[in-house]
């Protein structure tokens, strides 16, 4: 009876695991770079879509889905922070798309749930569209300047006796 909207939860959570591996590994490059603030939203996004799988999962499991841990796609090495920003908003924007498609989709098929489950996902990735797309403005606003603050602010940390990364 819900066929399809497992099908479309498990659909989300590949696309879901795709953004966590891309999202990791663009917090190591940022990290690795110096750049605290941007290697801090990508985990922080990437943690957050790991709730969106849990919250996916536990739907499939209720109408009795098996769950596929497929991952949709493989890691870009992207080490350019303008360009990995601008994936990441590609990333979301696609995936609130999508999502608002299968919301409706879930509605054609009477599961309230799972089309609630959706629309709250567009919301979220709505809102991460939104903090890179801000972070895109920033760089574009004040150059390379905008990623040597970051990298110094770090090393003042450090200097007062923090630990390295």
């Amino acid at each position: 009876m819900h066929e399809k909207s497992i099908e479309l939860l498990n659909k989300a959570i590949a696309d879901e695991l795709h953004a966590i591996h891309q999202y990791m590994y663009f917090h190591f490059i940022c990290d690795d770079q110096g750049y605290d603030l941007l290697a801090g939203l990508f985990k922080k996004t990437a943690i957050e879509e790991m709730m969106h799988v849990e919250r996916c999962a536990e739907r499939i499991l209720f109408l009795k889905g098996e769950v596929e841990m497929k991952v949709a796609a493989e890691v870009e090495k992207i080490h350019v922070v303008k360009d990995m920003l601008k994936k990441a908003a590609k990333m979301e924007e696609d995936s609130a798309k999508e999502y608002n498609i299968w919301a409706n989709e879930c509605s054609k098929n009477a599961d309230a749930v799972s089309k609630q489950i959706f629309e709250g996902l567009v919301t979220e990735e709505e809102t991460h569209f939104d903090q890179y797309d801000t972070e895109m403005e920033n760089l574009e606003k004040f150059g390379d300047n905008y990623l040597a603050l970051q990298s110094i602010e770090r090393s003042k940390g450090r200097q007062g006796g923090a630990p390295a990364h």
